[in-house]
């Protein structure tokens, strides 16, 4: 097993990792909208935090040597389910044609009161 640790996504705010890859597969920790250089929440905005979420998970699979085409699962909480579209819509410039299988889900609360949370599973074999 091998520890997913970069500096250009937030750093773990409690007992995990960012990420660890295992029998093939990296499995990343849920990312929030955080500034990885100073740990403060991005944006008020459903599309904005989003984006910051992306720019993370991004971070966390470049590190792990792969890219989106390489995610096969998501799941995505969300704080108000009235978001989905807007969340959507940015949610899926993070794709080309390999879209994973995902669960979305709304949640009563997200840590540091954010809007969203992603956490993938992405094969680091194939894409």
């Amino acid at each position: 097993m091998r520890i997913i640790q970069t500096n250009k996504a937030p750093q773990a705010i409690g007992p995990y990792v960012q990420g660890r890859i295992a029998n093939g597969f990296l499995f990343a920790s849920g990312q929030v909208p955080l500034n990885p250089e100073n740990g403060e929440v991005v944006g008020t905005t459903i599309q904005e935090q989003t984006t910051q979420v992306l720019k993370n998970i991004s971070a966390i699979l470049e590190e792990a040597g792969i890219t989106a085409d390489h995610i096969v699962k998501t799941t995505c909480f969300l704080k108000n389910m009235d978001d989905f579209v807007a969340f959507n819509e940015v949610y899926s410039t993070l794709f080309n044609e390999a879209l994973p299988a995902r669960s979305a889900v709304e949640v009563a609360r997200l840590p540091k009161d954010v809007l969203v949370e992603i956490e993938i599973i992405a094969s680091v074999t194939e894409a």
